[in-house]
């Protein structure tokens, strides 16, 4: 399917406290709005892992636009942010196909533009039970990955669902988001697959989507 009007979900992770600055700065670069959720990231470091301090408290938000409004708005946020500066943030796009539930996204028909782009990173998205999102980061980062970021979720499937005093429950879960070189993808997926047993009916889903654009990475 011909992803027409070019739509992208921008995903920027930023420090806690920074969330309504950067979505009321998306607001002003033509960008209808946005959600932004909790989570925490990993921090690499003997030092700091010493201290407590290898987790910190993040916010992540997630935008959708179609690509001028994506880039124009992440250019812009950057360099407002400081995104070339370690730690002061980090963010990257992804296609999608359609959005429902909103008339306030406005695109323009570019289905005819050539817009080939070198895909050089993946991101990976595991949804595992809630206190496995660290495990997962091992896994990966054993594999090569420099880190990621848990989000706090809940869901319910034919093998996730428990019952106390014949009452469904629905279990906490976390989702883990991995930013990886692409080299590197299907070394860590495997990584995580074998260390979470993946495969296994409820232990858990993973899945990666190619990256078209990415702010705030280093080396």
């Amino acid at each position: 399917m011909l992803n027409k009007f070019n739509l992208e979900l921008a995903c920027i992770i930023v420090e806690y406290g920074s969330g309504s600055k950067v979505l009321h700065f998306a607001k002003s670069h033509g960008c209808s709005g946005g959600t932004v959720v909790y989570g925490k990231g990993s921090v690499n470091g003997s030092i700091l892992c010493f201290l407590g301090l290898s987790e910190v408290r993040k916010e992540i938000i997630f935008i959708i636009a179609d690509r001028h409004k994506i880039r124009y708005f992440l250019d812009a946020a950057s360099s407002e942010f400081k995104f070339d500066k370690q730690n002061h943030g980090i963010a990257f796009t992804t296609s999608i196909e359609n959005v429902l539930g909103t008339k306030y996204i406005t695109c323009e028909d570019e289905e005819n533009e050539d817009r080939e782009e070198k895909i050089m990173y993946h991101v990976i998205t595991s949804i595992v039970d809630k206190g496995k999102g660290e495990d997962v980061i091992s896994s990966a980062s054993r594999a090569g990955s420099k880190g990621g970021t848990i989000i706090n979720a809940r869901g319910s499937g034919v093998h996730e669902t428990s019952k106390v005093f014949s009452m469904e429950i629905e279990p906490e879960k976390e989702i883990v988001l991995i930013l990886s070189e692409a080299d590197l993808t299907d070394k860590i997926v495997a990584a995580i697959r074998e260390d979470l047993e993946i495969d296994k009916p409820g232990n858990g889903v993973i899945y990666v989507k190619n990256v078209n654009a990415t702010y705030g990475l280093f080396k």
